[in-house]
């Protein structure tokens, strides 16, 4: 579980309740008719912009910002130098023992292509396909949390004028002002609740995760292009390794 998504949600959600609880009217921020504009005119919004088929996974599009995949690239440039090491000693070839070893899918199905001799533009053409579709499906898990992060506020916004609406109808009687008032308000208060409390940054956190994910597929492609090229490991390594962030590299590579 990802712990700093979790604390964000509590903080964005916990403090403006806590504010409200202290104010001491928390029963007058309750507006099921704000509630229902935002809320369902947001889910038409995506509904109509998404394909059925896609939408039946945004439970589990969303469980990825909650619980994501482990994606270690060091640990990817490690397992891709011992490959080297084994390859450079003992042939290629050598490589095909150690497939049933990789839990890494798209690493296997690299290493599977260079055993089986693939000419490297070819290996690198496939891999790279494979890496523009991933980040197609990731562009439109999060783009479905972009859309309601847009379409909340705009709800909340038309929820104000039919608030608006109702209470210019009624300015003869001021006993009658007050509920088309609190639909005015309230609607603009929870688009606004909705998109930057959740939508808006589980999208960024659903992009984030798909920048790590792509970033150890590249260091895969390259390091298997290294090692069927017949590179030197420690080579391979450096090679590797400018990939990462200093943060990511092992000390002593991060000091230089």
């Amino acid at each position: 579980m990802d712990i700093g998504t979790i604390i964000g949600m509590a903080l964005s959600f916990g403090l403006p309740l806590l504010a409200i609880l202290l104010g001491g009217a928390a029963s007058g921020y309750f507006d099921p008719q704000s509630i229902l504009i935002v809320i369902g005119g947001s889910m038409g919004s995506v509904i109509i912009s998404y394909p059925l088929n896609q939408l039946t996974g945004i439970g589990s599009i969303f469980s990825k910002a909650l619980f994501p995949a482990p994606v270690e690239p060091l640990r990817a440039v490690e397992t891709l130098v011992e490959f080297s090491e084994k390859a450079r000693r003992e042939g290629i070839l050598s490589l095909e023992n150690a497939l049933e070893e990789i839990d890494d899918k798209f690493l296997e199905t690299g290493i599977r292509l260079a055993v089986d001799g693939v000419e490297p533009e070819l290996i690198k053409e496939i891999l790279q396909t494979e890496i523009t579709f991933i980040e197609d499906r990731h562009k439109k898990g999060s783009g479905m949390f972009l859309n309601i992060g847009l379409s909340a506020p705009a709800f909340g916004m038309i929820g104000t004028l039919i608030g608006l609406v109702a209470m210019l109808q009624n300015l003869s009687d001021p006993s009658s002002i007050g509920p088309p008032m609190a639909v005015a308000l309230l609607t603009t208060l929870y688009g606004a609740i909705v998109a930057n409390a959740f939508a808006n940054p589980v999208a960024e956190k659903l992009m984030a995760r798909s920048a790590e994910e792509i970033l150890a597929k590249e260091v895969t492609i390259e390091g298997i292009m290294a090692i069927q090229s017949g590179d030197n490991p420690r080579i391979v390594e450096q090679r590797l390794l400018a990939f990462l962030p200093p943060s990511m590299r092992p000390k002593g590579e991060s000091e230089e």
